[in-house]
């Protein structure tokens, strides 16, 4: 889902990352930068202003409605943000000091959570290039200039300091005690507040903070307490892998109607947030189109005679030849089928509201996912042949043909994507383009790439022995090692297991995500990413220790 709470903006900040010459996105950072100290959350400001305010250009007409101060400050910091990692702007080029988030939070003696929320009020961030890696930075100049103008904000967060493990665990236990002589959050805030010489709303942070992370361990229980978005992710995620809604209640401490109506909502995101591309066509929106287009679809005919696969293909390409070739009435009907069924999907998207998805739009969603799979499917399965011919036209000494033919079938996937029926074309012949097109480039380059590593004693290696563990050795290394994890995640809480079954790939045999991914997944940075992983590996060591558990290969 989108960062931006005004599209206006949101679009403007990408035509500008993709098309501003990099000398002009670097005044308009430095100029959007300096508007966002000035806006006042409590004004509303016209859009020409602001697009005049960043890039020296007014609309002289337009009909976009005017922005709330607080929109207009959020929007600005993505912008911002946006523009600077399109630069990669190195910290030690700029002329005066930047500071990370980490070294605001140890200079001012606060929490990097409290430089969050001051991000949040309009402190401006950029992305830099520190150390050879893309860090999150505020310039000298930038964080005065805040500090200046939210004198009362400043003087808050400096007030709290931060708490030690040690005091945090003192804080959950008293807590705890007081909770079960059934004291309200508020009450035992104020208690313990007195009790430690903290701040009361230090206090309510690391309470709520503590609840929200250990939901099946929480103080304080109340069905009215909001589940968190990575817990909802969390929880339709393991009710995508079979686990029921009564046991799913359990975990997470909620009512089945609260877990029913949270799957519901991740189910709506990510169908709002799922990008679909199709080839347009006006034909789409006339009356009764879908009668027309969706109408039985031409007898797939068998062609004269069986078709004689070329000699020496293996049995599963040679079972290619079986499947029929489509006419130019089959494949206009199919490609106007597949894009129209997109369509209607991308229709039924807009009008998706993820609070309140309901069941019939996600349900028809779902279906027209299904049907576009299964046409797409046909159109891919009726030209394989078609990788395969050409493949062999391009075969030379050196070049594996079942590579060949694997990367050929990638171009023709995304031919099928990308062909516009409306045209008249015969599809085989823009796929045959695409695929030679593809070959001309990928074959040089792996030619050139074996000549680099070629030695002129390959059949030393062919003729030698690999005395190394087997396939199969290794991997039933790898099964002992997952089943050894998996045993210990056991005791992590949600959030935890969630970060270290993505990170590692852990989940139902997904490819690893990166911090970027994972943050996305869970509505977080990519930092808390890194912090939470950190955190659980040392506490799978300590599980692992306590219980003796032998990891395999470790």
């Amino acid at each position: 889902m989108s960062r931006y709470q005004t599209p206006a903006l949101q679009t403007l900040a990408e035509q500008q990352v993709r098309f501003a010459p990099n000398t002009v996105r670097m005044a308009q950072l430095e100029d959007a930068e300096k508007f966002l100290l000035e806006v006042d959350l409590r004004e509303t400001f016209p859009y020409a202003d602001v697009c005049e305010r960043i890039t020296g250009y007014r609309p002289s007409k337009t009909k976009m409605p005017d922005i709330p101060g607080a929109h207009l400050s959020h929007d600005l910091r993505c912008l911002v943000e946006d523009l600077s990692a399109s630069l990669k702007i190195d910290a030690e080029t700029m002329a005066e000091p930047v500071l990370t988030v980490d070294e605001v939070s140890e200079r001012l003696n606060i929490s990097t959570k409290t430089v969050c929320r001051w991000r949040d009020k309009g402190l401006p961030s950029r992305w830099f290039m520190i150390n050879g890696k893309k860090r999150l930075g505020v310039r000298e100049s930038s964080l005065q200039k805040f500090m200046q103008l939210h004198e009362e904000e400043v003087a808050r967060g400096q007030a709290f300091t931060q708490l030690t493990d040690s005091d945090r665990e003192q804080i959950i236990n008293e807590a705890r005690h007081l909770s079960a002589q059934g004291l309200r959050l508020t009450d035992v805030s104020r208690r313990l507040a007195q009790h430690f010489g903290r701040a009361v709303e230090t206090i309510r942070y690391t309470l709520r903070d503590y609840d929200m992370e250990y939901p099946e361990n929480a103080i304080f229980v109340t069905t009215e307490r909001p589940m968190s978005v990575e817990h909802k992710e969390l929880a339709f995620d393991l009710a995508q892998q079979g686990i029921r809604i009564p046991d799913l209640s359990r975990r997470f401490g909620r009512s089945r109607a609260v877990i029913q109506s949270a799957l519901a909502e991740v189910r709506a995101m990510r169908l709002k947030s799922m990008v679909m591309e199709f080839i347009d066509n006006d034909e789409f929106r006339r009356e009764k189109a879908e009668k027309r287009i969706l109408t039985m679809p031409p007898e797939l005919s068998v062609s004269e005679g069986p078709v004689r696969p070329p000699s020496g293909l293996p049995a599963y390409l040679a079972e290619l030849y079986k499947v029929p070739l489509l006419t130019r009435e089959q494949e206009q009907y199919y490609f106007r089928r597949m894009n129209f069924l997109k369509f209607r999907f991308v229709e039924l998207q807009k009008s998706l509201n993820p609070k309140r998805p309901g069941t019939r739009t996600p349900a028809e969603m779902e279906k027209l996912l299904r049907q576009i799979a299964e046409v797409k499917n046909l159109l891919i399965r009726s030209n394989l042949r078609l990788v395969v011919s050409i493949a062999k036209r391009h075969m030379k000494a050196g070049v594996n043909f079942f590579e060949l033919v694997s990367d050929g079938n990638m171009s023709l996937i995304r031919a099928v994507e990308k062909f516009d029926y409306s045209r008249g074309n015969k599809f085989s012949t823009y796929a045959s383009w695409a695929i030679m097109k593809n070959f001309a480039r990928s074959v040089p380059a792996e030619n050139t790439r074996l000549d680099r590593f070629r030695t002129g004693q390959e059949d030393i290696f062919v003729q030698s022995t690999d005395e190394r563990t087997t396939g199969f050795a290794d991997e039933r290394i790898n099964r002992a090692q997952r089943s050894a994890i998996l045993e210990m995640m056991e005791e992590l809480n949600g959030r935890e297991q969630k970060v270290i079954a993505c990170r590692f790939g852990l989940d139902g045999g997904s490819e690893p995500e990166t911090l970027e991914q994972v943050g996305v997944r869970l509505g977080v940075t990519k930092e808390r990413v890194r912090q939470i992983e950190v955190r659980t590996l040392e506490k799978l060591r300590r599980i692992a220790e306590r219980r003796r558990v032998d990891i395999p290969g470790i």
